[in-house]
């Protein structure tokens, strides 16, 4: 059974930092990118950052560019995200992803994984 665990969400204010983390089991880790999405009340869901199956490439939203960071340990199969310089408009329930049929993509419809996602509220 596959399941993807997200924790490190929480309530932070505005321009503190919080680091998410998503660890996978059930499937082979390393051969799998890896994703984070968001989705804001009364808002459709969206990337935010994205990295390779090898970790070599990885995709910012232009929201986020600068001041979140993804990155992967496949030794604890787990991925994380940094976020800094948190905004309010980064309130969200962030959802971790993973997909296997390409490289790296952005695209929702490309992830065969999804975890249960976790709050993460920016207070202004």
């Amino acid at each position: 059974q596959v399941q993807l665990v997200e924790s490190g969400g929480g309530l932070v204010p505005a321009g503190g930092s919080l680091r998410l983390s998503c660890t996978a089991s059930g499937i082979t880790f390393r051969r799998y990118f890896m994703g984070w999405f968001r989705q804001a009340p009364g808002k459709e869901r969206e990337y935010a950052a994205v990295v390779s199956w090898n970790g070599g490439r990885t995709y910012y939203a232009d929201s986020v560019k600068g001041r979140f960071t993804i990155s992967r340990d496949d030794a604890k199969n787990t991925v994380y995200l940094q976020m800094n310089s948190l905004k309010p408009e980064d309130t969200a329930v962030y959802y971790c992803a993973a997909g296997a049929t390409y490289d790296i993509s952005s695209r929702i419809r490309d992830y065969d994984y999804w975890g249960q996602g976790t709050q993460v509220t920016v207070s202004s």
